[in-house]
């Protein structure tokens, strides 16, 4: 049964707690969204970033959004208590594109994130 629009809504503004802490290199954010037991996939610059979702805080906390950074979140699907985010970014730090999906779980009436998984736009790789 397809969810509500009000329950799209709903993920969609919590997956906006994600995207604020990346453009202002703030994870205060992203805090409140993600379990504390939250995990990240993912290659930033060729190398493979695994493991617990401190690292993607230290990541926001180290470089900002940037003036040009853009971003714009999709709601793919939602299933009851289950819900899968896209997030498009262009301009992480005046050069990197991302594509993120989230994975959102209801837990006690409220969205959490509980993995992150990304792909970085091949053209925005830097070489050594």
């Amino acid at each position: 049964m397809r969810s509500s629009i009000e329950e799209y809504k709903a993920v969609e503004e919590a997956a906006r707690k994600f995207t604020k802490s990346v453009a202002e290199g703030n994870s205060s954010y992203a805090k409140e969204l993600f379990t504390k037991d939250a995990v990240l996939f993912g290659f930033l610059d060729g190398k493979l970033e695994h493991g617990s979702i401190d690292q993607f805080y230290h990541n926001v906390d180290t470089v900002s959004g940037g003036e040009s950074f853009k971003s714009r979140i999709d709601v793919v699907d939602i299933e009851e208590n289950l819900a899968v985010v896209r997030v498009l970014e262009e301009g992480w730090g005046g050069r990197i594109d991302f594509t993120d999906y989230l994975l959102f779980l209801k837990m006690d009436g409220e969205w959490k994130c509980v993995a992150k998984a990304y792909n970085q736009n091949s053209s925005t790789i830097k070489k050594d």
